[in-house]
Order: C-alpha cells, then structure tokens, then sequence
C-alpha cells in the first residue's frame, strides 16, 4: 500500500529509530544513561543550530508577506488549541476545571525538540522548508499560557492561580537561544554560515541521535514511573489531540498556501505539546495543578507518540496537498 510505504519510509531515519532505541532501553529497565551535562550541552546545541541555520535562510529569502501570514497562523494555532484541549479533557477525563486547564495549556505551546526533529527528518528526506518557521516556532511558545491562565479565570473554581510575568515567560532560556541564534544566523548571512558550517551542519544529525536517544530514554522512564496517574481517557487524550492539532494547522496552513516542508512543520508545532517552558511556567502560575499529570501526559504520551508515529504521518498528510 503506498501510504504505508510511505510512512514506513518516514520513520525508517536513524533519528526517530535512536529515540525507539531509548524508549526500549527504558521499558527493559536497562542502566544505559547519558551524563547530565552531555544532555544539556547537546540541548543547547541544537536550539543554537536551528535557530542559526533559520535565520541564515530567512536572510537569503528576504521578509515578506508570507511571513508575516505565517506568524499569525502560527499566533492563531497556539491561543486556540488550549481551548479545544481543554474541552476534550472535561468530556473524555475527569480531571477538575485547574487540571484541565493546566494540561490544556502544554498542547497549545510547542516541543522545540519535536521541531528540530521534523526539520532533520526533512534535510534528510530532500524536503524544502522555509526558515522562518523557527520564528514561527518561537511566537507559539507563549500565547498558550496565556490561555490557559483565561480558562483558569474562567472556569477554575478548584484553585486560584498565581502569577507569572512576561518578562519570565520571554526570557525562557529556551526562547532566549533559539531566537538569538535565528537574529544572528539572519544578520550575519553566508559568510557567518560559511565560519561555522562544520560544526553546525555537519555534526548536526549524529547529536540530534544521541539527544534523541537520551529523550526516549527519559520518557521511557517517566512513563513508567508515574503510570498509575493515567487513565485510559487521559491516554487516549495524549494520542488524540496532537492529532486534531496538526490537522488544524494543516488546513490553516493549506489555506495560507504553505509548501509542504513549512506546511509539515506548521502541523508538528501545532501537533506538539511542551515539556520544558510550560510546566516551569505553570508552577508558578497554578501551583496547585498535579505536575504529574501534566508532565506524563506531554512526556510519556504525546511526546513517544510524535516521534514515532506522528512525524510520519504528519509528512505524509502533508505531502497530500
């Protein structure tokens, strides 16, 4: 069947395999680790590699229009999904209206490894994307949270929420690399690229392995940890609503006429859920939310669940328009 080819094809990349290997790893309770510090540096170096290589490439294409569409369909994605999770999760769970809104906030915001996971799964399929959908990826970090907190206003009786500022949510070291390293990658051009190719392109894919090999490793083990905090509509919520996500954004991408290289990644943001800015943001603005619900929910299902099956499938339903 050609769709299942394809989506074998799809998944067949040492990137996404490496990741399986470490969710393995971590269901067969195996020792195998990578030291902290590794971690952390790769991390790093992969939010300044992407966000280097995108600005690079918004430089040489020029700011348009289309860019500017892009950012809004990226802006309208992230304030709406939360609402939408939020829904789903009152009818399919039975989480109180603090929970929910807690969880539904972390599927409106994005995965930045996800990200940079879909556009090594493109270099390594000869699909084009356009660079300024890093930017894209960087104004949906934050208007989820902002939702999130409304839906608490709103709907939480549970609980009262605390505040978180601004000027904490942007200056989330993860934001603050991301778009330094895109700003520098656009002002410097091909001869800052031309400096510092060997080692932001040519070693990019065997650290995003490893890296991946280390997140599977981690959501293998907090799954297994903290499954008795998953009921089966909580489940079935991680694995459902990446779905709806990516195909909302794929007929707002459609729409807009994004190609299919910036089309697919529009629909993995749309898709993913955060794992790092949004609980650290939300401990502070709703303390009293279960943390292990949410980081389960982002970490252990629909993380495993984008890497493994959605990357593929969100390609291939992009390929079709």
């Amino acid at each position: 069947m050609p769709m299942f080819d394809s989506l074998v094809g799809n998944l067949m990349v040492p990137t996404i395999l490496f990741f399986i290997l470490g969710l393995l790893a971590a269901f067969v309770r195996s020792d195998l680790s990578i030291p902290e510090g590794a971690a952390k540096f790769m991390s790093l170096y992969l939010l300044l590699a992407i966000g280097f290589k995108g600005g690079h490439s918004l430089a040489n294409s020029g700011v348009s229009l289309e860019v500017f569409t892009a950012l809004g369909a990226g802006l309208i994605l992230s304030f709406s999904i939360p609402f939408i999770a939020f829904a789903l999760l009152r009818s399919m769970t039975r989480l109180n209206a603090l929970n929910a809104a807690a969880v539904a906030g972390h599927y409106g915001s994005i995965s930045i490894v996800t990200f940079v996971a879909a556009s090594s799964l493109l270099d390594l399929t000869g699909i084009a994307s356009d660079g300024y959908m890093v930017a894209v990826a960087a104004t949906m970090e934050v208007p989820a949270i902002l939702s999130a907190l409304w839906i608490v206003h709103r709907f939480g009786r549970e609980g009262t929420a605390g505040s978180v500022s601004m000027r904490a949510l942007f200056a989330n070291g993860s934001i603050v690399l991301l778009t330094g390293a895109f700003l520098i990658g656009s002002l410097t051009q091909d001869k800052g690229m031309d400096l510092i190719a060997p080692f932001f392109v040519t070693p990019f894919t065997g650290i995003l392995c490893l890296f991946l090999l280390d997140m599977g490793l981690s959501a293998g083990r907090s799954l297994l940890r903290n499954r008795h905090l998953l009921s089966m509509g909580l489940f079935a919520f991680g694995i459902l609503m990446p779905v709806i996500g990516a195909l909302l954004a794929m007929g707002l991408g459609g729409a807009i006429g994004l190609q299919t290289g910036s089309l697919f990644l529009l629909m993995v943001l749309s898709a993913s859920a955060s794992y790092i800015a949004v609980p650290a943001a939300m401990k502070i603005a709703l303390p009293q939310a279960e943390s292990g619900i949410y980081l389960t929910l982002s970490l252990g299902v629909t993380f495993p669940f984008n890497i493994t099956v959605g990357l593929p499938l969100y390609l291939w339903l992009a390929g079709l328009l």
